[in-house]
């Protein structure tokens, strides 16, 4: 810092003496060739201006009142003496004195100004940014160093030129647009293509600004252009590389993407949604094309679906079975929302997925279910066998018994036919009673496929309870109904709801094998409930069931019996669950036992 000082020092002392040098040779060549007070007062003014430039306004007034010393000492009367003889000459000094201080402080202001802008253009110079002045008719009146390093012109190659003709710029949109909007906001930005000295082409983030004169009036603009190529070019490339892994992630899952403009009918697929419907990716796409290849007996709804949507603009999440070409069936699920785009139309953008494998597991499935339901009611049969053969049992004996009676009617002296008749009657009764009971039984045993009805809940009640009567007397069980006012009508198929009550039943019935110290009671109510719902309950008055049994109870091959196969009450929830409702264990809010509830959801009429 001190040699800094130093040289300061130096420099300043070196001005002053060559400033006074330069003063007193003007003086000894003014006074020599006998110039006026006012030549040499212009004289001084030269060398003051040019002193000036060279250091501070402190040296520059030094030089002026030095100037005014000479001035008064060598040209003004009475010579050689400080004193004015004549008053005219006073004006004179002083405005030699006021002048040379404003020219001085003028000169010394232009020169910072100089010195500022010469910063500035070496702080753009610095930049990476290319910062370009073109005047109103676009010619370049400033071409920084970003520039030069950016497009390969000089600046002296460059001044002069129309920057557009000169990049041969690619606008994004019509020049008098830009221009319109220049003019109204004195600002415009977007993207440019600009064409290099060596032909290459950069992407520039381009923003203009309009540059005013002192009046306000346009005269120019300021252009700085940031180079975003190699940022375009990695977003590219980005981009392809997400398309890849999409059509690739689109091809795993078996799911096409597409999109739909309502108003013009135009339809995009992926290369996935080509293939999901069998389309060769070089045909143009359409909702027409989509409606050839559905199954004949669902193009009517998928129509409804489409003509719905684009009316309304609704949502749709619809599914379908297409037939393709080659005779093969697929199944498919399509799902579409609305997206506006900038000009407010309906943009329906959506997803088509190929759901077929996923229809075959659940037609598997729902198979393996059957087979495990019918494994499930064989079982339970084989438990009832008792109470079957005691309730087939009933009407044949009764068919036996009025056939002997009939018999001895007939063998009087005096046949009674009215009696006959009767006892006929009686047997035709209890043969169709016998018919149906087999019929029942038939049914749980057959494996045929679900057949669902309307059905009244009480009735399906009344015609299980003789089924497991004779179960309940053998383990000494006091078998109850508690049935609300009906008809309660549910949707399903009869057979497998009595599967459910049979295994509900016969569950309870075999928890209270220990009990001893109190009634066994099986109670089974039904009841509606808030919400179009009908209730089932199945309550017992065994040891109930605890907080870890009652979570893991409705899995399968979870079992607490010795021997069981823990497959019943799975079956049951599997079944309640397909008609829609749910079921549950409870504990018996009365008393000891559990209660295991089913809620049905319930229709409108029931059948007799």
């Amino acid at each position: 810092m001190r040699l800094g000082r130093l040289s300061l020092t130096k420099q300043l002392l070196g001005l002053w003496a060559v400033g006074g040098a330069v003063l007193g040779l003007a003086t000894w060549i003014c006074f020599t060739l006998n110039l006026d007070s006012s030549a040499t007062a212009f004289v001084y003014l030269a060398i003051i201006v040019f002193l000036s430039l060279r250091d501070s306004f402190l040296s520059s007034a030094i030089f002026s009142v030095a100037s005014v010393a000479s001035l008064d000492f060598f040209f003004v009367d009475p010579k050689f003496s400080f004193q004015i003889q004549y008053s005219n000459d006073l004006p004179l000094i002083g405005m030699f004195l006021l002048t040379s201080f404003v020219i001085t402080g003028l000169v010394r202001r232009l020169q910072l100004s100089k010195v500022t802008l010469e910063r500035q253009a070496r702080l753009l110079d610095l930049t990476h940014d290319t910062v370009v002045v073109r005047d109103a008719g676009d010619v370049i009146t400033f071409w920084s160093r970003g520039a030069e390093n950016l497009y390969g012109w000089s600046s002296e190659e460059a001044v002069g030129k129309i920057s557009h003709v000169l990049l041969k710029t690619v606008f994004p949109q019509a020049r008098e647009t830009i221009d319109d909007r220049l003019r109204r906001s004195g600002h415009w930005e977007g993207e440019l293509v600009n064409t290099n000295r060596d032909g290459t082409q950069v992407i520039v983030a381009s923003r203009w600004s309009v540059q005013r004169d002192d009046s306000g009036r346009p005269n120019g603009t300021l252009e700085t252009n940031n180079d975003i190529t190699e940022r375009r070019r990695a977003e590219a490339a980005l981009r392809r590389s997400q398309a890849a892994y999409l059509a690739e992630a689109q091809k795993l899952s078996l799911t096409g993407s597409f999109g739909w403009n309502a108003d013009n009918g135009q339809v995009f697929w992926s290369e996935q949604s080509f293939a999901i419907l069998g389309v060769d990716s070089a045909v143009e796409p359409s909702i027409g094309l989509l409606l050839e290849r559905v199954h004949p007996d669902e193009i009517e709804s998928v129509r409804r679906a489409f003509d719905r949507a684009s009316q309304d603009g609704s949502e749709f999440d619809i599914e379908f079975r297409l037939l393709l070409a080659n005779g093969s069936i697929k199944h498919v699920h399509a799902v579409a929302h609305v997206m506006a785009d900038e000009t407010d139309r309906a943009q329906f953008v959506g997803a088509l997925m190929d759901i077929t494998p996923a229809k075959l597991a659940e037609m598997r499935l729902q198979e393996a279910q059957a087979q495990v339901a019918h494994v499930a009611r064989v079982t339970s049969l084989g438990v009832l066998s008792a109470s079957i053969a005691h309730e087939v049992n009933q009407p044949l004996a009764a068919i036996v018994s009025h056939g002997e009676a009939s018999l001895r009617w007939l063998n009087r002296e005096v046949p009674r036919l009215d009696e006959v008749a009767s006892s006929i009657r009686h047997v035709i009764a209890n043969g169709k009673r016998a018919s149906g009971i087999v019929q029942r039984i038939r049914g749980l045993i057959g494996k045929a496929e679900q057949q669902r009805s309307v059905v009244n809940l009480n009735d399906l009640v009344e015609e299980v309870i003789p089924l497991v009567r004779n179960e309940a007397a053998r383990h000494r069980t006091l078998l109850q109904l508690d049935l609300g006012d009906g008809p309660f009508a549910v949707s399903g198929d009869p057979i497998q709801l009595q599967q459910v009550l049979i295994n509900l039943v016969i569950n309870a019935i075999q928890a209270m094998a220990t009990v001893e110290d109190r009634t066994r009671s099986v109670v089974v109510s039904t009841r509606a409930e808030e919400g179009d719902l009908v209730v089932l309950d199945v309550a017992d008055s065994g040891p109930g069931i605890d907080a870890d049994q009652a979570a893991h109870v409705f899995d399968a091959f979870y079992t607490t019996k010795p021997g069981g196969m823990g497959m019943g009450l799975s079956v049951c929830r599997s079944i309640i669950e397909a008609h829609g409702g749910q079921i549950s264990v409870l504990s018996r809010p009365s008393g000891p036992g559990a209660v295991f509830r089913c809620v049905l959801p319930r229709v409108a009429r029931a059948i007799g």
